[in-house]
């Protein structure tokens, strides 16, 4: 039997592309975005009393991760990119149905809109549903995962001046805490964990409107080299 699911809503995110997203929510506070809802849920009614909410649930799409052919073993990234698990033990993007699941700080909410923070959703991703976070019923004090037991450890990061000085002048042309957002990506360090970077690679990613490049200049660091304007959005 099938069963056919349309959007409430496209999230507008600081993430354009899928490389430095953190691999769960809340690993960056930083991470802002906005929840545009589709009609009819784009009116007022929809969500009335959400105020009263600190965190919602959003079911999405993995847009960009669709598959015809269903896998039953993935690697997931925080084994290392190279063990196979079986799908149902993972929260890779390779998903059955697509389909994956956030809890979002919600920060402000106005018909039509939710201003969001601390995401992990790619620009332009599909929202299925949204649904309140409840304390009481949502967080299990004796639960356990030993496979993801803890948040990935954090790596230094720092930057070239003319960078840092970049990054800031960005931060009040866009209202957004730029610098926060690039430092909170980076330190969980978004190269596949089986890459040994040499210190000439440098690496690239683009946050908001800018490409941001980096490298590692030894192991376990990593230095903000530059940013520009992405090509088209000037």
């Amino acid at each position: 039997m099938q069963h056919l699911v349309s959007p409430v809503g496209i999230v507008r995110s600081c993430f354009k592309e899928k490389f430095a997203i953190p691999r769960q929510p809340h690993l960056a506070p930083a991470a802002r975005g906005v929840l545009e809802l589709l009609p009819p849920f784009d009116q007022g009614e929809a969500v009335q009393g959400l105020e009263q909410v600190s965190h919602v649930w959003l079911l999405f799409l993995f847009h960009q991760a669709l598959e015809d052919k269903p896998r039953l073993k993935v690697r997931p990234p925080r084994l290392g990119g190279n063990q196979a698990v079986g799908v149902f033990s993972t929260r890779a993007t390779h998903r059955p149905n697509g389909i994956g699941q956030s809890v979002v700080r919600l920060e402000r909410v106005e018909p039509g809109r939710l201003h969001l923070s601390g995401i992990d959703l790619l620009d332009g991703t599909p929202v299925l549903d949204i649904k309140p976070y409840v304390p009481y019923a949502d967080s299990v004090a004796d639960a356990r995962n030993d496979m993801a037991d803890a948040p990935p450890p954090l790596i230094t990061v720092d930057w070239q001046d003319d960078a840092l000085r970049l990054a800031r002048q960005h931060a009040l042309r866009l209202s957004e805490p730029l610098v926060e957002l690039i430092e909170q990506c980076l330190a969980q360090d978004p190269r596949p964990a089986y890459q040994q970077p040499q210190p000439e690679r440098r690496y690239g990613a683009r946050f908001w409107d800018l490409d941001v490049h980096w490298h590692y200049p030894e192991p376990g660091h990593i230095r903000v080299l530059d940013m520009q304007m992405a090509q088209g959005t000037a």
